[in-house]
């Protein structure tokens, strides 16, 4: 958002509206997926990244409305799609936090894990929902129009980001420790290869890596400020927050955790029998 001495003005280029409809569509077919899979496999720890989802959707709406507002941009749009694809990736965070635990248990190796798994959950959705707080509040100050809440705002929204960073940072190696372990141990190799952990390990890294890459480059956008090269232009939006998140949605919905919800006894799952695939119940 720009204050200058005309007026208000949202954007320092006029957004395209070809592209946030593209988006809107994206995350319309993926949100909707997994809104499905949600209820069909009673995996509730998803919530979040579901939740996320349709931030991620209202957010391209809103800039779609925005695009054809250009160049007489009212507060309302702006704000949803500022707020909505800043904070959306927090929550798309508390899901994949809440996995990692989960994996660790179906594999039976909490003696491995780097932090307790009684507390692991705990401490990443903390730091997850303090980041959360920080960048929803900085959004929510930023839009209130002068010069100086903007850069208060800001810094409070690169605080947040940093938090996110951090957290995940930590995540990541607690996800690689564990996994060392593992490789290290022969009796806890063989009893997490009877179970598919590999692959939703691959899924947790992946996804981690874009969230980060994407709180890197929004990090940069805010700290170089609204005239700055990242913020002044608009293919940034979409290669690096809007695609990298996408991306994100679609690894979940080709790996999706029902799976390992359903070796711990939970919800249900699709499952092979016969090299048919049929879907199987399971009550917690």
């Amino acid at each position: 958002m720009v204050s200058s001495k005309s007026g208000w003005i949202a954007y320092t280029y006029n957004p395209s509206i070809a592209a946030a409809v593209i988006f809107v569509i994206l995350f319309a077919v993926t949100t909707l997926l997994h809104t499905f899979h949600l209820f069909r496999t009673r995996t509730w720890f998803f919530i979040p990244l579901v939740i996320g989802g349709y931030f991620e959707l209202v957010g391209y709406i809103g800039r779609a409305m925005s695009a054809q507002q250009s160049p007489n941009w009212t507060l309302g749009p702006y704000v949803i799609q500022s707020t909505l694809l800043l904070i959306a990736p927090a929550l798309f965070a508390a899901s994949i936090y809440m996995e990692l635990g989960r994996i660790v248990l179906m594999v039976k190796g909490e003696k491995l894990a780097l932090v307790r798994v009684s507390w692991m959950t705990k401490i990443f959705v903390a730091g997850d929902v303090l980041s959360f707080l920080m960048q929803a509040s900085g959004a929510g100050i930023m839009v209130t129009g002068s010069s100086s809440s903007s850069s208060t705002g800001q810094n409070v929204i690169i605080g947040g980001l940093f938090v996110q960073i951090i957290f995940f940072g930590f995540f990541l190696i607690s996800a690689l420790v564990f996994q060392r372990r593992i490789r290290a141990d022969s009796a806890a190799s063989a009893v997490a290869d009877q179970y598919p952990w590999r692959k939703h390990m691959w899924a947790l890294h992946s996804s981690s890596i874009l969230v980060l890459i994407r709180s890197v480059v929004r990090v940069v956008e805010y700290v170089q400020g609204t005239y700055g090269y990242v913020m002044g232009h608009e293919a940034f939006i979409y290669v690096f927050d809007g695609l990298l998140m996408f991306a994100l949605m679609v690894i979940f919905v080709v790996v999706h955790p029902s799976e390992v919800n359903y070796l711990l006894g939970r919800g249900r799952a699709v499952v092979r029998m016969g090299g048919l695939k049929v879907e199987a119940d399971v009550m917690a």
